[in-house]
């Protein structure tokens, strides 16, 4: 029987210096960083689109079929301008003294520092409460209590010939018609407010704002009788 001769070859792997080793590495690193860097690139572009991108103008004024002005929602987490005490812009004596806070959407408060304007859709909300003086441990002064009713006020030329629309709410009031036109808040704002039909001589915060921009008339801060 005739034997068969098998040939093994074997296949000698070259064994990588220690510079080789080195370069490997290297390019490992390399790829590492380069990684890490287009990754930080992508995260901050995408933060400066969403930092470039405009504000949501929300929340808006809603109305329902009828045209009449929805209560606005969550108001009081708007942007607080400031609050009064029994403000009375008629010497008639009687009235009940109330507080009243005034807040205003953070979007159109922002808008306002940019350039002294209110943008359209801007609301007003007047949010009036009861006064107490006696009560815990409360000495002098007052404080405030239950809501009575809200004052609201809407610049929107879209909806409103005369650009600012004026409305009142019950304390527990989901809806409101405009005010007639030649109604006596549109005539007082009208006649004394200092920027539009906003007095923004009682917003201690806004006030210099609209100074800067030369919107602010000086002669409505002087001491009148509201007509």
């Amino acid at each position: 029987m005739q034997g068969i001769a098998c040939s093994v070859q074997r296949t000698v792997w070259p064994c990588p210096g220690p510079g080789a080793i080195l370069s490997h590495l290297d390019c490992l690193l390399e790829a590492i960083v380069k990684f890490a860097l287009t990754t930080f690139l992508i995260f901050a572009l995408g933060f400066t689109l969403l930092a470039a991108a405009p504000e949501e103008k929300s929340p808006k004024p809603q109305y329902d079929s009828k045209g009449n002005l929805l209560r606005p929602a969550d108001y009081r987490d708007w942007m607080f301008l400031s609050a009064g005490y029994g403000m009375n812009y008629s010497p008639s004596p009687g009235s009940h003294e109330m507080f009243t806070n005034v807040f205003v959407q953070r979007w159109a408060y922002q808008a306002f520092l940019n350039s002294g304007k209110w943008p359209d859709e801007t609301a007003f909300v007047i949010d009036e409460r009861d006064a107490q003086s006696k009560g815990s441990i409360n000495k002098t002064g007052h404080f405030q209590t239950d809501l009575m009713g809200l004052a609201v006020e809407v610049k929107d030329p879209r909806r409103n010939p005369d650009k600012w629309a004026y409305y009142g709410f019950d304390a527990d009031g989901q809806t409101a018609e405009a005010m007639p036109k030649g109604n006596g808040c549109y005539a007082c704002h009208d006649a004394h407010a200092a920027v539009e039909h906003t007095f923004v001589q009682f917003y201690p915060t806004l006030k210099p704002v609209a100074k800067k921009f030369g919107v602010y008339n000086e002669a409505r801060e002087q001491v009148s009788d509201a007509k």
